[in-house]
């Protein structure tokens, strides 16, 4: 089975699960890959009684931060006890000789990853609705966890942030950089002249939205995933990528329309007013927040599309990601003159 898996070596991983977690499986262990990653490499393995989540970097062209198998175990494992809901996690294993490259193992947690309107729209609209506020609420939770009392105070070094962030994500850019993107340099550069005063440090997550929490056939938002940029900073970057993502355009690349545009689904001003309520921040330079979560995620689909032109993805998908990034760059400029 594992000749299935690339970058999983089934038998590789089972050694290891039984020096390191005793007891924890017992038996011969089948997976595979979970659809959707478009960064780490998820795959779903089990020994036919237990069911377990292992997360790796993907297997080609890595930036030099984007991919901290450490950071996100120390993070969720972190988070275990507060308001936050997070997979239970198992083991860390940053031997390479194992699996080729640092991984993690968690439990499996059901649940439902929302990416289209189709998927989501069965809850109907209250529904849709009651899975968006708790998404915002989620996060005020996330934003109003002390590092410092969840063992995170060394996590990142909130002074700075946010110019650091523009700063890093220029370096990214010019990583991934493999084509002409009309107007990205320019907005680097208005990002990094118009720096808003921080907001209140918090813990991070780096890419909250739908489809990185696990929603129940019931509603209830099960869990929150992908960890890997988590950090210490200004969390309204949060908010504004979350916002970036309750907009994006529904004809990209031929996409299917997102779980967002579901009917019940709150509008962004709604979005923010909840999450306000939830965290009484003030959010009036949050134009500044959305325009560099354009960017953000503009530089990250430029990585994907550099990794897919070289053949390096596992997945279906990605052969569309770097169409995203024309608009992402427009939206950015629009949100800026407007803020």
């Amino acid at each position: 089975m594992s000749g299935d898996l690339p970058g999983l070596d089934l038998e590789r991983l089972r050694a290891h699960l039984d020096a390191a977690v005793p007891g924890l499986v017992s038996g011969p262990l089948s997976g595979e890959v979970v659809a959707g990653g478009k960064s780490n490499l998820t795959y779903t393995v089990t020994d036919g009684t237990g069911r377990w989540v292992v997360r790796r970097p993907p297997l080609g062209h890595v930036l030099a931060t984007a991919h901290d198998m450490p950071r996100e175990y120390r993070v969720m494992t972190a988070l275990r006890d507060t308001a936050v809901p997070v997979p239970r996690t198992h083991t860390l294993c940053e031997d390479t000789e194992v699996l080729g490259a640092p991984f993690y193992v968690m439990e499996h947690v059901p649940g439902t990853p929302f990416r289209t309107s189709a998927e989501i729209a069965p809850l109907g609209a209250a529904g849709v609705r009651s899975v968006a506020e708790e998404l915002v609420t989620t996060l005020g939770a996330l934003h109003a966890v002390v590092p410092e009392e969840v063992g995170l105070g060394d996590f990142g070094r909130p002074a700075g942030f946010l110019e650091r962030q523009v700063r890093r994500w220029g370096k990214q850019l010019a990583a991934s950089r493999s084509r002409d993107i009309p107007g990205i340099d320019e907005l680097h550069e208005r990002l990094a002249a118009t720096l808003p005063e921080q907001s209140a440090a918090g813990i991070v997550h780096g890419d909250y939205r739908l489809d990185n929490v696990l929603v129940s056939p019931e509603g209830k938002l099960n869990a929150v995933l992908d960890w890997e940029m988590a950090t210490l900073g200004d969390p309204l970057v949060d908010l504004g990528l979350m916002l970036v993502y309750r907009d994006q355009p529904t004809n990209v690349g031929g996409a299917s329309a997102p779980a967002t545009s579901a009917e019940g689904f709150p509008s962004s001003s709604e979005l923010v007013e909840l999450y306000t309520a939830a965290t009484g921040r003030d959010v009036s330079r949050l134009g500044w927040y959305v325009a560099f979560g354009c960017f953000k995620l503009a530089v990250i689909a430029e990585g994907i599309h550099l990794r897919h032109s070289k053949g390096l993805t596992v997945g279906a998908g990605f052969d569309r990601i770097g169409d995203m990034v024309a608009p992402l760059v427009r939206r950015a400029h629009a949100t800026l003159k407007e803020d």
